[in-house]
């Protein structure tokens, strides 16, 4: 589908066809209604930063959305999974306890005491278990990249990654030797951009996996996967920032866009490409820590597509593999949730440098923590909140159950309250 053009000085989604997309705010509970009064701008500013999802994939069809509001309430599109210490001990037996950020237990490849020492010892390491995945279905075809977290052939990867191939499409895995071998879907959540797959084929090699609440910025970092069909890429760079929300396209079975989710991301400048989706993000000892998802491009002069800026990112591994081994269970996935709409603007168009609660659910933690419309919440747990996205990511970030503290203004007074997050199955 043609695409409007945007001015060449923008920030524009690229798709791997060439085609362009407008940007899209978190819309996973569009059908809220906006907060009376408020308009937003029909196209981001300037250099106004846009997500996109980087599979080889075909044309997905996009759609705008007010990117002032996020009717998001985050009962509806926020991942938890209170079942952290089964994901891993169902991919990966060679593991030990450790605790996330959260203080939940879960199951992880904890840090060697030292690091491998060279990006080419990692690559080494971690090449046998990540794999090209070619997909094709409903008249479209395309690449991508998935992490083996098994021996018996699963593969952790993105769900538009394979989205495409959800019905009645087929899946070939190609391995870093160069054999290829069919595989199918087990399950997928377009809610987190996470699934699952299993290639017909044992005695794999499965990555280790880290703990990435230990990661700190400047940290070196490798990326491993197939950008642009180019298999067994690697690449190199730093962790940039962590804890970044970052809105990315949601895919149907049938690899169209059904607008946009909100991740909690690592950010890289390891180049990342499209076709890097659902490769590795490992660290230094060889443990993978973020499953690569997202880029940041520029759309250029020529309207066409442009690469790898410094700007790409990262779901972390313990989140992915919360998701994963509800999918593997074929279970819906159990997210987090709040139970708020925000948005960046009060109904007066005043940015408040928080997130503005537009509505509150009946019966939600926070109406039953005392959260009211009106209220601009600041901090959650240990993570300040500049805006609905910030709020979004860091409910992500948690497991249902979590007791989390949330600081809020009401009427110029600042105020915090403990909040236990409910659970909710995604749609």
């Amino acid at each position: 589908m043609d695409q409007p053009q945007q001015p060449s000085n923008e920030t524009t989604a690229v798709i791997d066809d060439g085609a362009q997309r407008p940007a899209t705010a978190d819309d996973v509970t569009a059908e809220q209604p906006p907060v009376p009064g408020q308009t937003a701008p029909a196209e981001p500013p300037p250099w106004h930063p846009v997500w996109e999802t980087p599979p080889a994939e075909s044309p997905r069809s996009g759609r705008k959305v007010s990117v002032a509001l996020v009717a998001a309430i985050l009962a509806a599109g926020l991942v938890g999974g209170g079942v952290g210490a089964v994901v891993t001990s169902q991919l990966d037996d060679n593991t030990s306890t450790v605790s996330s950020a959260s203080g939940n237990p879960i199951r992880s490849v904890p840090r060697s005491a030292g690091d491998l020492g060279s990006v080419s010892e990692v690559a080494t390491a971690v090449l046998p278990s990540v794999v090209s995945i070619q997909v094709s279905g409903n008249g479209q075809a395309g690449e991508g990249s998935g992490v083996i977290v098994s021996a018996d052939g699963r593969i952790l990867t993105n769900n538009h990654v394979v989205a495409a191939a959800a019905n009645g499409g087929q899946l070939q895995v190609t391995f870093n030797d160069g054999t290829k071998a069919t595989a199918q879907i087990i399950g997928r959540d377009p809610g987190s951009d996470i699934a699952l797959i299993k290639a017909d084929r044992t005695g794999l090699t499965p990555a280790k996996l880290g703990d990435p609440t230990a990661l700190t910025v400047g940290e070196q970092v490798v990326a491993i996967g197939s950008p642009l069909g180019l298999q067994s890429t690697v690449t190199t760079g730093i962790v940039s920032a962590l804890n970044r929300p970052v809105q990315i396209g949601t895919e149907n079975g049938f690899g169209q866009s059904e607008g946009s989710t909100v991740i909690d991301a690592i950010q890289t400048d390891a180049a990342i490409n499209p076709g890097n989706s659902g490769g590795a993000l490992v660290n230094m000892s060889g443990e993978v820590i973020g499953i690569n998802t997202a880029i940041a491009s520029l759309q250029n002069g020529g309207g066409g597509q442009s690469g790898s800026i410094g700007l790409g990112f990262a779901i972390p591994i313990d989140q992915a593999r919360r998701t994963a081994d509800q999918l593997a269970d074929g279970k819906q996935v159990d997210r987090a949730f709040l139970g708020v709409s925000v948005a960046g603007a009060n109904p007066a168009g005043e940015v408040l440098g928080g997130a503005y609660v537009s509505q509150v659910e009946a019966n939600s933690p926070a109406a039953t923590a005392g959260l009211r419309v009106g209220d601009v919440i600041t901090r959650f747990g240990d993570r300040q909140i500049d805006g609905p996205d910030a709020l979004v990511a860091a409910v992500r970030s948690q497991d249902p159950g979590t007791e989390v503290t949330v600081s809020y203004e009401r009427d110029g007074q600042a105020t915090t309250v403990d909040v236990t997050l409910g659970a909710r199955q995604s749609s």
